[in-house]
């Protein structure tokens, strides 16, 4: 069962640790590995060169937008080619995000945790909460017979 009082805070919590991981990978790419280098490893992984600063821009934008609930779960829903890619990219790294390139887990992870947002929603505190045009956001009730 879900706890009605407290699951707003709990999705709120989901929805800023999101959000954060965004901004902090959009950081890494531009401070740690630069951005020629994130396009050079893009062109290494077959993905083309051009794509490195939208990428960068659409984690650093939409983990702004994620961690304000500014539409939170729209952006969540638009980021997921980008998670899904790194799955890709790291899946035949193996499992541990340690190994050598990286492994899968983590980005699995990070899909898995921004579909969970899509479906709780952006919970408390969201400047401007979407509903995906799900209808109202009332809560599902389990079907009785």
């Amino acid at each position: 069962m879900i706890d009605t009082r407290l699951a707003p805070y709990g999705a709120f919590a989901l929805r800023a640790a999101l959000g954060i991981m965004f901004i902090a990978h959009a950081y890494l790419k531009i401070a740690v590995f630069t951005v020629p280098g994130f396009a050079g490893f893009l062109g290494q992984v077959g993905f083309p060169t051009a794509l490195a600063w939208p990428i960068i821009l659409a984690e650093l934008i939409g983990g702004l937008a994620i961690l304000l609930g500014f539409y939170g779960r729209a952006v969540s829903v638009v980021l997921l080619p980008i998670l899904l890619g790194a799955l890709l990219v790291h899946a035949p790294n193996g499992w541990v995000f340690n190994a050598p390139n990286g492994g899968w887990e983590y980005p699995a992870f990070l899909a898995l945790a921004a579909i969970a947002h899509v479906l709780i929603g952006d919970g408390a505190f969201a400047v401007k909460p979407a509903t995906l045009g799900l209808g109202s956001a009332a809560p599902l009730r389990p079907r009785v017979g």
